[in-house]
């Protein structure tokens, strides 16, 4: 039987731990763990920073890691020889960031799991696994809907002068970046995906006004014709949603969900509450 066990929600952004020794629970937060974006030695030493002296690692039984880039088989490989540098006596058990939605949303029911954070993807889950999956693009091709699709386009809307003189004015007053600053950032620094996600703020701060209105909507109805209007069960099954956009801009996602005639089950901003009522109950 686990005693000690860890839980690990990665975004590209963010990796959230849970730590569950017997019956005392500590949550513990790094940068994302993902092979994409960090080498075996840059994710060893995330993890080791963010244990350091919290906990001793030899003591973990089980590790559940869920994150981003893992429907990829070599960067599972790549994950399992870090937290094996790490956790030398714990199982492994690592699934994609979407089974982790799927797994907090639906439990054991068949269902539709969506992620709006930084990327974004969806998949029908039969109760057990994943078995139908939209592709994942990626930020260059991909991510409809998400923080960095959503991002990019407030960028183009600045650079292109399409914001009218106030939001022009909003966002020079907030960001104080010129043309070469941002292109330096999306073209030549690590982690542009990121990048542009944090400029998703901006549209939060300003709703109500029709051109951000326009953004938020468009993008994440691109998510819905691209992706859910192409999955059959999408008509079938309640449709869950987890990420930051969702959580922010869930009543555009109801909104859009009744043009459409579908179901929105559950809007979480994070997956590992429901994680953990998930591997309870597996005990």
């Amino acid at each position: 039987m686990r005693k000690n066990y860890i839980i690990a929600d990665s975004g590209a952004t963010k990796c959230q731990w849970t730590l569950i020794l017997g019956k005392e629970k500590k949550s513990i937060s790094t940068i994302g763990i993902s092979p994409y974006f960090l080498s075996e030695e840059q994710m060893i030493e995330t993890i080791n920073k963010g244990f350091n002296k919290k906990v001793d690692p030899q003591i973990i039984d089980a590790i559940y890691f869920y994150g981003t880039g893992l429907s990829n088989p070599l960067n599972v490989v790549a994950i399992k020889k870090a937290l094996k540098k790490v956790f030398k006596k714990a199982t492994l058990d690592i699934q994609t960031d979407l089974v982790a939605v799927a797994r907090a949303t639906c439990q054991t029911k068949k269902g539709v799991a969506c992620i709006l954070g930084t990327g974004s993807n969806t998949g029908y889950y039969n109760g057990k696994v994943i078995s139908k999956n939209s592709p994942g693009l990626g930020y260059v091709l991909g991510d409809e809907g998400s923080g960095a699709y959503l991002g990019k386009k407030v960028l183009q809307y600045y650079l292109y002068k399409t914001f009218d003189e106030e939001l022009m004015l909003s966002f020079e007053n907030k960001y104080k970046l010129n043309k070469d600053q941002i292109l330096d950032a999306v073209y030549k620094q690590p982690l542009p995906n990121r990048y542009m996600a944090s400029f998703s703020t901006f549209l939060s701060e300003n709703r109500g006004h029709y051109m951000i209105e326009n953004i938020i909507e468009d993008g994440i109805n691109d998510f819905f014709f691209t992706h859910l209007n192409k999955l059959n069960e999408s008509w079938l099954y309640p449709i869950h949603f987890s990420g930051s956009i969702a959580y922010v801009f869930k009543d555009v996602i109801k909104q859009l969900a009744t043009g459409y005639e579908l179901e929105v089950g559950k809007i979480i901003k994070s997956p590992m509450d429901g994680l953990i009522e998930f591997h309870k109950s597996k005990k």
